[in-house]
Protein backbone atom coordinates (compact mmCIF):
# COMPACT_ATOMS: atom_id res chain seq x y z
CA UNK A 1 0.00 0.00 0.00
CA UNK A 2 1.46 3.35 -1.00
CA UNK A 3 -0.10 5.17 1.93
CA UNK A 4 -1.02 4.04 5.44
CA UNK A 5 -2.32 6.43 8.10
CA UNK A 6 -0.67 4.45 10.91
CA UNK A 7 2.83 5.31 12.05
CA UNK A 8 5.26 2.61 13.29
CA UNK A 9 4.47 3.76 16.83
CA UNK A 10 0.73 3.34 16.17
CA UNK A 11 1.30 -0.20 14.95
CA UNK A 12 3.45 -1.09 17.94
CA UNK A 13 0.76 0.23 20.27
CA UNK A 14 -1.96 -1.84 18.56
CA UNK A 15 0.17 -4.99 18.58
CA UNK A 16 0.85 -4.55 22.26
CA UNK A 17 -2.87 -4.09 22.94
CA UNK A 18 -3.71 -7.46 21.36
CA UNK A 19 -0.71 -9.18 22.92
CA UNK A 20 1.47 -10.10 19.93
CA UNK A 21 4.99 -9.08 19.03
CA UNK A 22 4.65 -8.60 15.27
CA UNK A 23 2.18 -8.43 12.41
CA UNK A 24 3.27 -11.92 11.35
CA UNK A 25 2.15 -13.24 14.74
CA UNK A 26 -1.39 -12.09 13.91
CA UNK A 27 -1.48 -14.72 11.16
CA UNK A 28 0.18 -17.55 13.11
CA UNK A 29 -3.05 -19.58 13.21
CA UNK A 30 -3.23 -19.67 9.41
CA UNK A 31 -1.33 -22.59 7.90
CA UNK A 32 1.72 -21.43 5.88
CA UNK A 33 0.41 -23.29 2.83
CA UNK A 34 -2.54 -20.92 2.72
CA UNK A 35 -0.45 -17.77 3.02
CA UNK A 36 0.69 -15.94 -0.09
CA UNK A 37 4.25 -16.52 -1.15
CA UNK A 38 6.14 -14.34 -3.54
CA UNK A 39 3.98 -12.68 -6.17
CA UNK A 40 5.23 -13.25 -9.70
CA UNK A 41 4.07 -10.05 -11.32
CA UNK A 42 5.03 -9.76 -15.00
CA UNK A 43 6.96 -6.69 -16.15
CA UNK A 44 4.99 -3.63 -17.28
CA UNK A 45 3.71 -3.36 -20.85
CA UNK A 46 3.28 -0.39 -23.13
CA UNK A 47 -0.29 0.57 -24.03
CA UNK A 48 -0.42 -1.18 -27.40
CA UNK A 49 0.84 -4.39 -25.79
CA UNK A 50 -1.86 -4.17 -23.11
CA UNK A 51 -4.52 -3.65 -25.78
CA UNK A 52 -3.27 -6.67 -27.72
CA UNK A 53 -3.24 -8.86 -24.61
CA UNK A 54 -6.74 -7.80 -23.58
CA UNK A 55 -8.00 -8.47 -27.12
CA UNK A 56 -6.44 -11.95 -26.97
CA UNK A 57 -8.13 -12.68 -23.66
CA UNK A 58 -11.46 -11.28 -24.88
CA UNK A 59 -11.22 -13.57 -27.90
CA UNK A 60 -11.53 -16.54 -25.56
CA UNK A 61 -15.04 -15.45 -24.56
CA UNK A 62 -17.88 -17.47 -26.04
CA UNK A 63 -20.81 -15.20 -26.82
CA UNK A 64 -24.14 -16.92 -27.32
CA UNK A 65 -25.53 -16.38 -30.81
CA UNK A 66 -29.08 -17.20 -29.71
CA UNK A 67 -30.33 -17.14 -26.13
CA UNK A 68 -33.58 -18.20 -24.51
CA UNK A 69 -32.22 -17.77 -20.99
CA UNK A 70 -34.27 -15.75 -18.52
CA UNK A 71 -34.92 -17.01 -14.98
CA UNK A 72 -34.75 -13.51 -13.49
CA UNK A 73 -32.61 -11.55 -15.98
CA UNK A 74 -33.92 -10.70 -19.45
CA UNK A 75 -32.63 -9.30 -22.73
CA UNK A 76 -34.59 -6.25 -23.80
CA UNK A 77 -33.94 -3.46 -26.25
CA UNK A 78 -32.41 -0.51 -24.39
CA UNK A 79 -33.21 2.80 -26.15
CA UNK A 80 -30.09 4.85 -26.95
CA UNK A 81 -31.34 7.71 -24.81
CA UNK A 82 -30.89 5.59 -21.66
CA UNK A 83 -27.11 5.31 -21.98
CA UNK A 84 -26.94 8.93 -23.11
CA UNK A 85 -28.60 10.07 -19.89
CA UNK A 86 -26.73 7.86 -17.43
CA UNK A 87 -23.43 8.62 -19.18
CA UNK A 88 -23.62 12.31 -18.30
CA UNK A 89 -20.93 13.18 -15.77
CA UNK A 90 -23.44 14.91 -13.48
CA UNK A 91 -24.97 11.49 -12.83
CA UNK A 92 -22.23 8.94 -13.48
CA UNK A 93 -19.72 10.57 -11.13
CA UNK A 94 -22.00 12.00 -8.44
CA UNK A 95 -22.07 10.68 -4.88
CA UNK A 96 -24.81 10.45 -2.27
CA UNK A 97 -26.93 13.64 -2.39
CA UNK A 98 -26.51 14.60 1.26
CA UNK A 99 -26.35 18.30 0.35
CA UNK A 100 -29.62 19.10 -1.42
CA UNK A 101 -28.48 22.58 -2.43
CA UNK A 102 -25.94 21.04 -4.83
CA UNK A 103 -27.76 17.76 -5.64
CA UNK A 104 -31.11 18.76 -7.09
CA UNK A 105 -30.60 16.86 -10.36
CA UNK A 106 -29.81 13.57 -8.65
CA UNK A 107 -32.56 14.02 -6.07
CA UNK A 108 -35.16 14.83 -8.72
CA UNK A 109 -34.18 11.77 -10.77
CA UNK A 110 -34.65 9.54 -7.70
CA UNK A 111 -37.97 11.22 -6.91
CA UNK A 112 -39.17 10.58 -10.47
CA UNK A 113 -37.99 6.98 -10.19
CA UNK A 114 -39.98 6.48 -6.99
CA UNK A 115 -43.06 8.05 -8.63
CA UNK A 116 -42.80 5.74 -11.65
CA UNK A 117 -42.45 2.63 -9.48
CA UNK A 118 -45.52 3.66 -7.48
CA UNK A 119 -47.47 4.14 -10.70
CA UNK A 120 -46.29 0.80 -12.06
CA UNK A 121 -47.07 -1.20 -8.91
CA UNK A 122 -50.17 0.64 -7.73
CA UNK A 123 -48.58 1.21 -4.32
CA UNK A 124 -48.36 4.43 -2.29
CA UNK A 125 -44.62 4.77 -1.63
CA UNK A 126 -41.43 3.37 -3.17
CA UNK A 127 -37.87 3.34 -1.87
CA UNK A 128 -34.93 4.90 -3.69
CA UNK A 129 -33.88 1.36 -4.74
CA UNK A 130 -31.96 -1.63 -3.39
CA UNK A 131 -29.07 -3.73 -4.60
CA UNK A 132 -31.09 -6.24 -6.63
CA UNK A 133 -34.29 -8.23 -6.67
CA UNK A 134 -33.04 -10.89 -4.25
CA UNK A 135 -31.99 -8.46 -1.54
CA UNK A 136 -35.13 -6.37 -2.06
CA UNK A 137 -37.19 -9.52 -1.50
CA UNK A 138 -35.30 -10.39 1.68
CA UNK A 139 -35.61 -6.82 2.97
CA UNK A 140 -39.34 -6.86 2.21
CA UNK A 141 -39.81 -10.09 4.17
CA UNK A 142 -37.90 -8.71 7.17
CA UNK A 143 -39.94 -5.52 6.93
CA UNK A 144 -43.10 -7.66 7.25
CA UNK A 145 -41.62 -9.31 10.35
CA UNK A 146 -41.09 -5.91 11.96
CA UNK A 147 -44.57 -4.71 11.03
CA UNK A 148 -46.35 -7.81 12.38
CA UNK A 149 -43.90 -8.61 15.20
CA UNK A 150 -43.85 -12.22 14.03
CA UNK A 151 -40.94 -14.53 13.30
CA UNK A 152 -42.01 -16.90 10.53
CA UNK A 153 -41.80 -16.28 6.78
CA UNK A 154 -43.80 -18.48 4.42
CA UNK A 155 -42.24 -18.71 0.96
CA UNK A 156 -43.78 -20.06 -2.22
CA UNK A 157 -42.00 -23.11 -3.61
CA UNK A 158 -42.17 -21.40 -7.00
CA UNK A 159 -40.06 -18.42 -5.87
CA UNK A 160 -36.61 -18.13 -7.46
CA UNK A 161 -34.17 -20.57 -5.78
CA UNK A 162 -31.56 -17.79 -5.72
CA UNK A 163 -33.98 -15.47 -3.93
CA UNK A 164 -34.76 -18.19 -1.41
CA UNK A 165 -31.06 -18.70 -0.70
CA UNK A 166 -30.52 -14.97 -0.14
CA UNK A 167 -33.57 -14.85 2.12
CA UNK A 168 -32.21 -17.78 4.14
CA UNK A 169 -28.95 -15.89 4.63
CA UNK A 170 -30.78 -12.78 5.82
CA UNK A 171 -32.89 -14.80 8.26
CA UNK A 172 -30.05 -16.89 9.70
CA UNK A 173 -28.82 -14.10 11.97
CA UNK A 174 -32.05 -13.05 13.68
CA UNK A 175 -33.26 -16.65 13.78
CA UNK A 176 -36.37 -16.13 11.67
CA UNK A 177 -38.02 -19.37 10.54
CA UNK A 178 -38.66 -19.96 6.83
CA UNK A 179 -41.42 -22.36 5.80
CA UNK A 180 -42.19 -23.38 2.23
CA UNK A 181 -45.67 -23.38 0.75
CA UNK A 182 -45.33 -25.99 -2.02
CA UNK A 183 -46.09 -25.45 -5.69
CA UNK A 184 -47.91 -27.89 -7.95
CA UNK A 185 -45.04 -29.31 -10.01
CA UNK A 186 -46.80 -32.41 -11.29
CA UNK A 187 -46.85 -33.07 -15.03
CA UNK A 188 -49.81 -31.21 -16.42
CA UNK A 189 -50.30 -29.43 -13.10
CA UNK A 190 -50.83 -25.73 -12.65
CA UNK A 191 -47.21 -24.83 -11.84
CA UNK A 192 -48.66 -22.41 -9.27
CA UNK A 193 -48.36 -22.06 -5.51
CA UNK A 194 -50.73 -24.52 -3.86
CA UNK A 195 -53.07 -22.32 -1.85
CA UNK A 196 -54.87 -25.39 -0.45
CA UNK A 197 -51.67 -26.34 1.40
CA UNK A 198 -51.68 -23.05 3.31
CA UNK A 199 -53.72 -24.33 6.24
CA UNK A 200 -51.38 -25.02 9.13
CA UNK A 201 -48.50 -23.28 7.36
CA UNK A 202 -49.82 -19.72 7.32
CA UNK A 203 -50.87 -19.31 10.95
CA UNK A 204 -50.64 -16.78 13.78
CA UNK A 205 -46.82 -16.96 13.71
CA UNK A 206 -46.55 -16.11 10.00
CA UNK A 207 -45.38 -12.58 9.25
CA UNK A 208 -45.85 -12.83 5.51
CA UNK A 209 -46.35 -14.96 2.45
CA UNK A 210 -43.77 -14.32 -0.27
CA UNK A 211 -45.00 -15.11 -3.79
CA UNK A 212 -43.60 -14.24 -7.22
CA UNK A 213 -45.80 -12.95 -10.05
CA UNK A 214 -45.18 -14.46 -12.52
CA UNK A 215 -43.37 -17.17 -10.60
CA UNK A 216 -39.95 -18.62 -11.35
CA UNK A 217 -41.51 -21.26 -13.60
CA UNK A 218 -43.15 -18.56 -15.72
CA UNK A 219 -46.65 -19.29 -14.42
CA UNK A 220 -49.19 -16.61 -13.47
CA UNK A 221 -50.20 -16.95 -9.81
CA UNK A 222 -53.71 -16.39 -8.34
CA UNK A 223 -52.47 -13.41 -6.33
CA UNK A 224 -55.85 -12.20 -5.05
CA UNK A 225 -56.56 -15.64 -3.59
CA UNK A 226 -53.10 -15.82 -2.01
CA UNK A 227 -53.49 -12.31 -0.57
CA UNK A 228 -56.77 -13.34 1.02
CA UNK A 229 -55.09 -16.46 2.43
CA UNK A 230 -52.30 -14.40 4.02
CA UNK A 231 -54.56 -11.67 5.37
CA UNK A 232 -56.92 -14.21 6.96
CA UNK A 233 -54.04 -15.23 9.23
CA UNK A 234 -53.01 -11.63 9.93
CA UNK A 235 -49.95 -12.00 7.70
CA UNK A 236 -48.82 -9.71 4.90
CA UNK A 237 -48.45 -10.53 1.22
CA UNK A 238 -45.05 -9.78 -0.30
CA UNK A 239 -45.45 -9.77 -4.08
CA UNK A 240 -42.21 -10.31 -6.01
CA UNK A 241 -43.02 -9.05 -9.48
CA UNK A 242 -41.39 -8.86 -12.90
CA UNK A 243 -41.81 -5.16 -13.79
CA UNK A 244 -42.44 -5.58 -17.52
CA UNK A 245 -45.34 -7.92 -16.78
CA UNK A 246 -47.15 -5.13 -14.94
CA UNK A 247 -48.01 -3.60 -18.31
CA UNK A 248 -50.46 -6.48 -18.85
CA UNK A 249 -50.98 -8.14 -15.45
CA UNK A 250 -52.80 -6.63 -12.49
CA UNK A 251 -50.84 -4.17 -10.37
CA UNK A 252 -49.98 -5.52 -6.90
CA UNK A 253 -51.89 -2.70 -5.24
CA UNK A 254 -55.09 -3.90 -6.90
CA UNK A 255 -55.02 -7.39 -5.39
CA UNK A 256 -54.04 -6.36 -1.87
CA UNK A 257 -50.26 -6.77 -1.79
CA UNK A 258 -48.77 -5.17 1.32
CA UNK A 259 -45.18 -4.96 0.09
CA UNK A 260 -43.81 -5.26 -3.45
CA UNK A 261 -40.27 -6.28 -4.37
CA UNK A 262 -38.80 -6.69 -7.83
CA UNK A 263 -35.69 -6.95 -9.95
CA UNK A 264 -35.55 -3.79 -12.05
CA UNK A 265 -33.01 -5.11 -14.57
CA UNK A 266 -35.58 -5.49 -17.40
CA UNK A 267 -36.11 -1.72 -17.29
CA UNK A 268 -33.23 -0.48 -19.41
CA UNK A 269 -30.36 -2.39 -17.80
CA UNK A 270 -28.46 -4.92 -19.94
CA UNK A 271 -27.78 -8.49 -18.86
CA UNK A 272 -24.26 -8.15 -17.51
CA UNK A 273 -22.77 -11.18 -15.73
CA UNK A 274 -25.13 -10.75 -12.79
CA UNK A 275 -24.91 -7.02 -12.17
CA UNK A 276 -25.05 -4.25 -11.32
CA UNK A 277 -28.80 -4.66 -11.16
CA UNK A 278 -31.59 -2.79 -9.42
CA UNK A 279 -33.80 -3.77 -6.50
CA UNK A 280 -37.30 -2.28 -6.39
CA UNK A 281 -39.50 -1.98 -3.30
CA UNK A 282 -42.89 -0.37 -2.78
CA UNK A 283 -45.44 -0.44 0.02
CA UNK A 284 -48.34 1.44 1.58
CA UNK A 285 -47.78 4.73 3.38
CA UNK A 286 -48.76 3.23 6.74
CA UNK A 287 -45.62 1.06 6.55
CA UNK A 288 -43.21 3.76 5.41
CA UNK A 289 -41.23 4.03 8.64
CA UNK A 290 -40.24 0.39 8.41
CA UNK A 291 -39.06 0.66 4.80
CA UNK A 292 -35.30 0.07 4.53
CA UNK A 293 -33.01 2.35 2.59
CA UNK A 294 -33.91 5.93 1.81
CA UNK A 295 -36.68 8.06 0.36
CA UNK A 296 -36.57 11.31 -1.56
CA UNK A 297 -39.40 13.79 -1.14
CA UNK A 298 -40.52 17.05 -2.75
CA UNK A 299 -40.67 20.28 -0.77
CA UNK A 300 -40.42 24.10 -1.12
CA UNK A 301 -37.43 26.25 -0.33
CA UNK A 302 -37.44 29.61 1.50
CA UNK A 303 -38.40 31.36 -1.76
CA UNK A 304 -41.26 28.95 -2.39
CA UNK A 305 -39.50 27.09 -5.20
CA UNK A 306 -40.01 23.37 -5.62
CA UNK A 307 -37.07 21.29 -4.43
CA UNK A 308 -36.09 17.73 -3.48
CA UNK A 309 -34.50 16.36 -0.31
CA UNK A 310 -33.76 13.07 1.42
CA UNK A 311 -36.77 12.80 3.72
CA UNK A 312 -36.41 9.40 5.36
CA UNK A 313 -33.32 7.28 5.96
CA UNK A 314 -34.21 4.46 8.33
CA UNK A 315 -30.80 2.80 8.18
CA UNK A 316 -28.19 2.27 10.84
CA UNK A 317 -25.74 4.71 9.23
CA UNK A 318 -28.00 7.56 10.34
CA UNK A 319 -29.94 6.36 13.38
CA UNK A 320 -29.41 4.05 16.34
CA UNK A 321 -28.54 0.56 15.16
CA UNK A 322 -31.27 -1.15 17.19
CA UNK A 323 -33.84 1.20 15.64
CA UNK A 324 -32.62 0.87 12.05
CA UNK A 325 -34.77 -0.86 9.45
CA UNK A 326 -31.70 -2.15 7.61
CA UNK A 327 -27.93 -1.95 7.52
CA UNK A 328 -27.77 -1.29 3.78
CA UNK A 329 -25.76 1.84 3.19
CA UNK A 330 -26.41 2.79 -0.42
CA UNK A 331 -28.84 2.55 -3.29
CA UNK A 332 -28.44 1.81 -6.99
CA UNK A 333 -28.99 5.41 -8.09
CA UNK A 334 -27.39 5.11 -11.53
CA UNK A 335 -29.34 1.94 -12.35
CA UNK A 336 -32.48 3.60 -10.97
CA UNK A 337 -31.81 6.51 -13.32
CA UNK A 338 -31.51 4.02 -16.21
CA UNK A 339 -34.91 2.56 -15.29
CA UNK A 340 -36.38 6.06 -15.08
CA UNK A 341 -35.03 7.01 -18.50
CA UNK A 342 -36.26 3.70 -19.96
CA UNK A 343 -39.80 4.05 -18.61
CA UNK A 344 -39.97 7.67 -19.75
CA UNK A 345 -38.71 6.72 -23.21
CA UNK A 346 -41.03 3.77 -23.89
CA UNK A 347 -44.05 5.12 -22.02
CA UNK A 348 -47.09 3.05 -20.97
CA UNK A 349 -47.96 1.94 -24.50
CA UNK A 350 -44.36 1.03 -25.32
CA UNK A 351 -44.02 -1.05 -22.16
CA UNK A 352 -47.25 -2.83 -23.02
CA UNK A 353 -45.92 -3.59 -26.51
CA UNK A 354 -42.73 -5.04 -24.99
CA UNK A 355 -44.80 -7.25 -22.70
CA UNK A 356 -47.17 -8.38 -25.44
CA UNK A 357 -44.35 -9.16 -27.88
CA UNK A 358 -42.58 -11.16 -25.19
CA UNK A 359 -45.76 -13.13 -24.50
CA UNK A 360 -46.34 -13.73 -28.21
CA UNK A 361 -42.85 -15.04 -28.82
CA UNK A 362 -42.98 -17.29 -25.76
CA UNK A 363 -46.10 -18.90 -27.17
CA UNK A 364 -44.38 -19.20 -30.54
CA UNK A 365 -41.55 -21.09 -28.83
CA UNK A 366 -43.96 -23.49 -27.14
CA UNK A 367 -46.07 -24.11 -30.26
CA UNK A 368 -43.01 -24.61 -32.49
CA UNK A 369 -41.50 -27.22 -30.17
CA UNK A 370 -44.83 -29.02 -29.78
CA UNK A 371 -45.50 -28.98 -33.54
CA UNK A 372 -42.08 -30.53 -34.17
CA UNK A 373 -42.76 -33.25 -31.61
CA UNK A 374 -39.76 -32.19 -29.56
CA UNK A 375 -41.48 -31.35 -26.30
CA UNK A 376 -44.62 -30.24 -24.56
CA UNK A 377 -45.63 -27.73 -21.94
CA UNK A 378 -44.99 -29.05 -18.47
CA UNK A 379 -47.76 -27.05 -16.82
CA UNK A 380 -51.33 -26.26 -17.79
CA UNK A 381 -51.76 -22.87 -16.13
CA UNK A 382 -51.44 -19.44 -17.70
CA UNK A 383 -47.91 -18.10 -18.23
CA UNK A 384 -46.28 -14.79 -19.12
CA UNK A 385 -43.06 -14.77 -21.19
CA UNK A 386 -41.34 -17.91 -19.95
CA UNK A 387 -42.50 -21.42 -20.60
CA UNK A 388 -41.48 -24.72 -19.03
CA UNK A 389 -41.03 -27.34 -21.77
CA UNK A 390 -40.75 -31.02 -20.99
CA UNK A 391 -38.41 -32.96 -23.28
CA UNK A 392 -36.27 -36.08 -22.86
CA UNK A 393 -32.65 -35.72 -21.69
CA UNK A 394 -33.02 -32.00 -21.17
CA UNK A 395 -29.65 -31.47 -19.48
CA UNK A 396 -27.67 -33.31 -22.16
CA UNK A 397 -29.39 -31.56 -25.01
CA UNK A 398 -28.98 -28.18 -23.31
CA UNK A 399 -25.21 -28.79 -23.10
CA UNK A 400 -25.02 -29.83 -26.76
CA UNK A 401 -26.85 -26.70 -27.89
CA UNK A 402 -24.52 -24.55 -25.82
CA UNK A 403 -21.61 -25.95 -27.84
CA UNK A 404 -23.38 -24.64 -30.93
CA UNK A 405 -23.84 -21.13 -29.51
CA UNK A 406 -27.48 -21.59 -28.48
CA UNK A 407 -28.53 -21.19 -24.85
CA UNK A 408 -31.70 -23.26 -24.59
CA UNK A 409 -33.00 -21.63 -21.45
CA UNK A 410 -32.38 -23.09 -18.01
CA UNK A 411 -32.47 -26.81 -17.09
CA UNK A 412 -34.88 -26.79 -14.16
CA UNK A 413 -33.59 -30.08 -12.74
CA UNK A 414 -30.66 -28.21 -11.21
CA UNK A 415 -32.96 -26.71 -8.57
CA UNK A 416 -36.10 -28.84 -8.92
CA UNK A 417 -35.19 -32.57 -9.07
CA UNK A 418 -38.75 -33.44 -10.08
CA UNK A 419 -38.29 -31.26 -13.19
CA UNK A 420 -35.11 -32.94 -14.46
CA UNK A 421 -36.71 -33.37 -17.89
CA UNK A 422 -37.73 -29.72 -18.22
CA UNK A 423 -36.21 -26.58 -19.74
CA UNK A 424 -37.35 -23.08 -18.80
CA UNK A 425 -37.33 -21.01 -22.00
CA UNK A 426 -37.72 -17.23 -22.03
CA UNK A 427 -38.63 -14.93 -24.90
CA UNK A 428 -38.64 -11.15 -25.25
CA UNK A 429 -39.23 -8.64 -28.01
CA UNK A 430 -35.66 -9.39 -29.15
CA UNK A 431 -36.48 -13.06 -29.80
CA UNK A 432 -36.93 -13.42 -33.55
CA UNK A 433 -38.74 -16.10 -35.52
CA UNK A 434 -35.34 -17.07 -36.97
CA UNK A 435 -34.04 -17.63 -33.41
CA UNK A 436 -36.92 -19.99 -32.71
CA UNK A 437 -36.28 -21.89 -35.96
CA UNK A 438 -32.63 -22.33 -34.98
CA UNK A 439 -33.69 -23.67 -31.58
CA UNK A 440 -36.04 -26.19 -33.18
CA UNK A 441 -33.46 -27.31 -35.74
CA UNK A 442 -30.74 -27.66 -33.13
CA UNK A 443 -32.94 -29.72 -30.83
CA UNK A 444 -33.93 -31.93 -33.79
CA UNK A 445 -30.25 -32.68 -34.29
CA UNK A 446 -29.87 -33.91 -30.69
CA UNK A 447 -32.57 -36.59 -30.83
Amino acid sequence: MAYSPHTPADREQMLAAVGVASVDDLFADISPRFRPGSFEVPPPLVEQQVRAELARLAGRNRIAEVSFLGAGAYRHLVPSVVNEVIGRSEFSTSYTPYQPEVSQGTLQSIYEFQSLICELTGMEVASASHYDGATATAEAALMACRLTRRDRIVVSGALSPDYRRVLATYCSGPGIEIVELPADLSAGGSGQTDATAGEGVIDERAACLVVAQPNFLGQVEPMAELAELAHAAGAQLVAVVEPTSLAVLAAPGSYGADIVAAEGQPLGIPVSFGGPYLGLMAANMASVRQMPGRLVGATRDAQGRRGYVLTLQAREQHIRREKAASNICTNQALCALAATAYLAAVGPEGLREVAELSMTQARHVASALEAAGLGERRFSGAYFSEVAIRLPEAERRHAQLAERGIVAGLPLGRDFPELADTLLLAATELTSDADIERLVDALEATR
